[in-house]
């Protein structure tokens, strides 16, 4: 698989305090992510709600780089630079990249997906992005703006803490007491999920209906399949189909989801 994702950029965090200061600030667990990988990772907002999402970029040096949205990197460095005070680090400006995906080889292995699948800088395309939109349906792996809004979902809404993007034994950082309640008194209720229909699926943001009533929000689309963040309880409960713009849908769990669909079956992993 080739493909290849714009609209990217690069931020660097380098200092003898960029490690424990990261590590206190986001969700992920980057003391104990492997080098040469990327992490999937949040910033979230004090009641627990995705503020920016990102990925880590761990390499040999143990150099950090976050990988963020180009529209949302300004204000995510601005954000970072409140949380700074006097810690011994560096945080440099935004860089544009061009992210080549590859199943065979690269810079960084991407541990979002349980098979191999790697990231790294390239100077011109390599494929579609299609294929890597296929590949995040299969693995129920989000990504912010269309698949939620930020400020709106909290980590277990877009299966952050089933990719690995959540870091449950380490220490605080900022929004964990929600995160953690969440987890341990399973009141996780929205879920992102694989809807399928039997022909094309209209677009990202088209509401999810049982009858008339709304249980969620079309996500990512290609084609006939689709990520969607939905109430797992109005899923399991319902009597009549579940439609998105008149078609007609089934609903599939993400590779190696450790919930069900119904209210009470969220892991305590």
């Amino acid at each position: 698989m080739n493909a290849t994702l714009h609209g990217l950029c690069h931020i660097a965090i380098d200092g003898e305090d960029a490690h424990p200061w990261l590590q206190n600030l986001i969700t992920a667990d980057i003391e104990s992510q492997p080098l040469d990988t990327a992490l999937g990772a949040a910033l979230l907002t004090p009641q627990g709600k995705i503020l920016f999402d990102f990925m880590v970029l761990k390499s040999k040096d143990h150099k950090l780089i976050l990988e963020v949205r180009a529209e949302i990197a300004e204000a995510f460095v601005q954000r970072l630079t409140l949380y700074k005070l006097r810690a011994k680090l560096t945080i440099t400006a935004p860089s544009p990249v061009l992210i080549g995906i590859d199943d065979t080889s690269g810079t960084w292995r991407d541990l979002r997906f349980n098979l191999p699948v790697w990231r790294s800088i390239v100077s011109a395309d390599k494929g579609s992005r299609a294929d890597y939109d296929c590949l995040r349906i299969d693995h129920g792996v989000a990504e912010s703006n269309v698949d939620y809004a930020l400020g709106d979902a909290f980590p277990h809404d877009v299966n952050l803490d089933q990719i690995g993007g959540v870091g449950f034994r380490k220490g605080c950082y900022v929004g964990q007491e929600v995160v953690s309640r969440m987890q341990h008194r399973a009141t996780a209720r929205r879920r992102l999920v694989i809807v399928e229909g039997g022909k094309e699926l209209p677009v990202a943001g088209t509401p999810i209906l049982v009858g008339d009533r709304e249980i969620g929000t079309l996500g990512t689309v290609v084609g006939q399949k689709a990520l969607a963040i939905i109430r797992l309880d109005k899923a399991a409960e319902a009597t009549q189909a579940i439609t998105v713009g008149g078609v007609e849908l089934t609903i599939g769990l993400p590779l190696g989801a450790t919930f069900a669909l119904q209210a009470d079956a969220v892991s305590n992993v």
